[in-house]
């Protein structure tokens, strides 16, 4: 199956509920090569409160969540990630363009592998490899009907950027804190918010992206402290999603630090980790390095 990115040029229509606007990373797909690549395209609206960098692994897994989807004819969705490793090299602002492309490994009922990159111009901005998302039952999450005409527009010119209006930045309470070592908080979930609808419209669910966000937050403080001046993300490993979280959950969030491998180019190791009644329910490693002020 091939779309020709000429078709990205039409005027698609534009959405008036939250639906496919308030947590949807992908204005356009402008190619897909059988069950190998994709590629796609999306703007962050000038407009935007807050749009984490951690948003931008959203939309390159929401690009390739539609080919997935499209293969098993809306039937099975992939929902829980594992992604092996992020690489992160700027951090896009509003009114940037994301050039996306995913490269597929495999996908069928069971599962999909992939790695993608986006870009913003000829700058590389976010890399993600080793990814694994798992399929479930599409109908437990959304109107199959609807996702397959999502799918259509995307594929048939895209839709009109811009409906996106930013993210509530994470509701952060320090609970213990021993400076440069670890830092406990707690993470409220709202009940309501936007986001909902389209995360999932029959089953809302936390976005796993905006819990990471939450921990990079805290991880990113903690090395500040370490280093004794500014740092910067460069990689984050291990990514690990076990569980569901919904709104209006309270997390305890933690974040340690710990001594990098060997082979590890990064000064900074912090490992984070997420709580719901006691139980982890998420962790990842997060490296950081000294800011020189030319990192974007």
């Amino acid at each position: 199956m091939a779309v020709s990115s000429a078709g990205a040029s039409q005027s698609p229509p534009s959405l008036s509920s939250d639906r496919f606007a308030a947590f949807s990373f992908v204005d356009c797909i402008t190619q897909i090569d059988g069950v190998k690549r994709v590629s796609g395209r999306y703007t962050i609206p000038a407009s935007a409160t807050y749009f984490p960098v951690s948003l931008v692994a959203e939309a390159i897994g929401q690009l390739a969540a539609w080919v997935a989807m499209s293969v098993v004819n809306f039937r099975f969705r992939p929902v829980a990630a594992l992604a092996g490793d992020t690489r992160i090299f700027a951090c896009p602002e509003p009114g940037d363009t994301l050039e996306l492309i995913v490269d597929i490994e495999s996908c069928d009922e069971e599962s999909i592998t992939y790695r993608g990159h986006a870009m913003v111009g000829d700058k590389r901005v976010l890399e993600l490899l080793d990814t694994l998302g798992s399929m479930l039952d599409i109908s437990e999450f959304d109107d199959p009907a609807a996702l397959a005409a999502d799918f259509a527009q995307l594929t048939a010119g895209g839709r009109t950027p811009g409906a996106f209006k930013g993210v509530p930045p994470p509701v952060l309470t320090d609970l213990t804190h021993e400076a440069g070592q670890k830092l406990q908080a707690q993470l409220d979930v709202p009940a309501e918010a936007p986001f909902f609808a389209d995360h999932f419209p029959r089953r809302p669910v936390f976005p796993a992206t905006l819990m990471l966000d939450a921990q990079l937050q805290l991880a990113a403080r903690i090395a500040a402290e370490a280093a004794g001046q500014p740092v910067h993300v460069t990689r984050i490993t291990n990514v690990k999603v076990r569980a569901f979280t919904s709104p209006g959950a309270s997390l305890d969030l933690f974040a340690e630090s710990a001594a990098p491998g060997e082979d590890d180019p990064e000064p900074l190791l912090i490992k984070v980790g997420a709580k719901a009644d006691g139980r982890t329910i998420a962790g990842a490693k997060m490296y950081f390095a000294p800011d020189s002020g030319e990192h974007a």
